[in-house]
Order: structure tokens, then C-alpha cells, then sequence
């Protein structure tokens, strides 16, 4: 087993070694897996879903409803309690 050499540093050269260094993990830690390998290979391109028209409707038309509904029964109920009755204009000009 070969002898460990213990070299002492100031404090004044080991803040400046020590910043570098976690920069340096830094920079080797931002690198993106999802187009590479970790080998370094590129990736094929992600397969892209088809978003037809019908596919939103399918998710705007319950919300639609279910607004419509929520904001329907909510202004019966103000009405009901004369909250807020709409005044009705008779517009004879």
C-alpha cells in the first residue's frame, strides 16, 4: 500500500481551489440526458401524439357544460334570494 503524502494548505488558496472545483461539478452536472446517452449518443427523436380537434372537444365540452350549469344554477339561487334580480328594460324608444 503506498504512503499517503499530507500536503498543507493555507486557508487562503483552499476557498479559491474549492470554488473552482464546485464549479466545475456544477458545469459537469448540467448536462442533458434526454437528447444524449451517457455514453454520449444521440437519441431518436420522441414519437409525437396526433392532438386532433377531437380530442379537445372532448376535453372543452364537459368543462363547458359543467360551467354552464355551475353559473345557471348560481344565478337562480341569487335571484331566489333577491340578491341580485336583473331589472327588465323595456326598451320602447
Amino acid at each position: 500500500m503506498a504512503a499517503r503524502r499530507v500536503v498543507s494548505l493555507s486557508l487562503g488558496s483552499l476557498a479559491p481551489r474549492a470554488r473552482l472545483v464546485r464549479a466545475q461539478q456544477q458545469q459537469q452536472q448540467q448536462h442533458r440526458t434526454a437528447v444524449s446517452t451517457t455514453s454520449g449518443a444521440i437519441l431518436p427523436k420522441p414519437k409525437k401524439t396526433a392532438f386532433g380537434l377531437v380530442r379537445i372537444m372532448m376535453v372543452v365540452a364537459p368543462f363547458l357544460y359543467v360551467g354552464t350549469m355551475i353559473s345557471k344554477n348560481f344565478a337562480a339561487l341569487l335571484e331566489e334570494h333577491d340578491i341580485f334580480v336583473p331589472e327588465d328594460d323595456d326598451d320602447d324608444d
